[in-house]
């Protein structure tokens, strides 16, 4: 083909670097350059008439011939391979990854078509290298990543265990701090308690002893009145120290659980009444009980006696801590459940500081230090009242009085 211009077309086809096929419309080939022959490593010349399929792998030579018959019919110019892989065989059988730019053109009314080929088997080891790196990278990234957000894991476990020490630090520094408060309450209680014991055996003995020693200087008959007076003296002192020690036996009794309750019905003014006279007798100058209204119907089913020791205790100490001149008031309301009772003075209130101690055994507010109690009454009450399921409360304003109020069932329940 092509004689007249033969020399002329072989320079040329030696000139280019990238391998040139030509082959005719029936796939044989019918020119090829030195790069290709080299490409494909057969002896110049070797190709020349030899079938195209000569140079593309098995497995792709129905493909190709569907793809040519296409290529002819359409005869545009293009590259082929585009986002495909394209692969030529050597002389050897090996396999190596091509890329094809094909364009058709006619000579004395003859179709032929030229392949420029090049051989990317070095960008695609480099490919290959780059996408094994790669790979690579990312499976080291994704192996840190894991254990990045196993170290993060680890440091969140490490924070809340930490926390939690914290948290169990700062718990035991509190208890710690409040064991010392209740330590240090506990050592002034046992010393007012102390105080308070010296104080209340100590004065009434001084008193029994001394009435004791003037009896001996009354001999005469006409003497008896203040024989009698005497006796008195060592007699009310001889009560007021059995009833400290039976406070100190009640206690005991209450802390071992060994109080035996005895409900029975009975007619709330009957208690009333008995706790109203015993108070009485204990007024001071100008001093007054206002009874209760409308109790005569109210009725319960409960230890009498408890419910009479609560309201002697709480009427006796309106008493004591209330001026001459001063009104004590009796409330009692009734409902479905309970009883509600309010005993109400006037009197010297409570300290705010003293306030949260009040019901605790042996305290004494500090404004009635110098006043007679042993800091047990309201202890026992509200114990006593615990075992049967019911309630004490007050409020109270120092130098303006206090009142407590009391909720009992109606109904015995222990």
């Amino acid at each position: 083909m092509f004689r007249q211009d033969q020399e002329i077309f072989n320079l040329l086809l030696g000139t280019i670097s990238e391998g040139v096929i030509v082959v005719d419309a029936h796939q044989n080939i019918v020119e090829t350059n030195d790069s290709t022959d080299q490409m494909f490593g057969y002896p110049k010349g070797k190709l020349i008439n030899q079938p195209l399929n000569i140079l593309i792998p098995q497995n792709y030579h129905d493909k190709h011939g569907n793809y040519f018959k296409d290529f002819l019919k359409n005869k545009k110019k293009r590259s082929m391979g585009q986002g495909k892989c394209l692969y030529g065989t050597r002389k050897d059988g090996t396999v190596f990854p091509v890329e094809v730019g094909i364009n058709p053109f006619k000579i004395y009314d003859k179709t032929f078509v030229m392949a420029l080929i090049v051989d990317i088997s070095t960008r695609k080891a480099y490919e290959e290298k780059i996408v094994e790196l790669n790979t690579n990278l990312e499976k080291k990234v994704k192996k840190r990543t894991e254990q990045l957000e196993q170290a993060i894991k680890e440091l969140k476990l490490v924070n809340i265990e930490l926390s939690v020490e914290n948290k169990k630090r700062i718990e035991a520094e509190e208890e710690v701090k409040s064991a010392l408060i209740k330590e240090r309450e506990l050592n002034e209680l046992k010393t007012k308690f102390l105080s308070m014991v010296s104080h209340e055996f100590k004065t009434p003995l001084s008193g029994v002893l001394t009435s004791a020693m003037l009896l001996s200087k009354y001999k005469l008959s006409e003497q008896q009145e203040n024989r009698d007076k005497h006796i008195k003296t060592i007699t009310d002192k001889v009560h007021y120290l059995n009833n400290i020690l039976n406070d100190f036996l009640s206690v005991e009794k209450l802390e071992k659980g060994q109080v035996k309750y005895t409900p029975t019905t009975f007619k709330l003014s009957k208690v009333v009444n008995e706790v109203v006279y015993s108070a009485n007798m204990l007024l001071k100058e100008g001093q007054k009980i206002n009874y209760p209204n409308n109790i005569d119907e109210l009725s319960l089913y409960q230890d009498d006696k408890i419910i009479e020791l609560t309201l002697t205790n709480l009427v006796q100490n309106a008493i004591k801590y209330s001026p001459e001149n001063t009104q004590i008031d009796i409330i009692i309301t009734q409902n479905n459940h309970s009883t509600i009772f309010k005993i109400k003075d006037n009197g010297i209130g409570i300290p705010d500081k003293d306030q949260k101690n009040i019901f605790n055994r042996y305290f004494r507010a500090e404004n009635v230090l110098l006043t007679q109690g042993t800091g047990i009454g309201l202890n026992i009450v509200k114990d006593h009242l615990k075992n049967i399921n019911g309630t004490i409360s007050f409020v109270s304003k120092e130098g303006k009085g206090t009142t407590f109020t009391v909720a009992i069932p109606n109904t015995f329940k222990q």
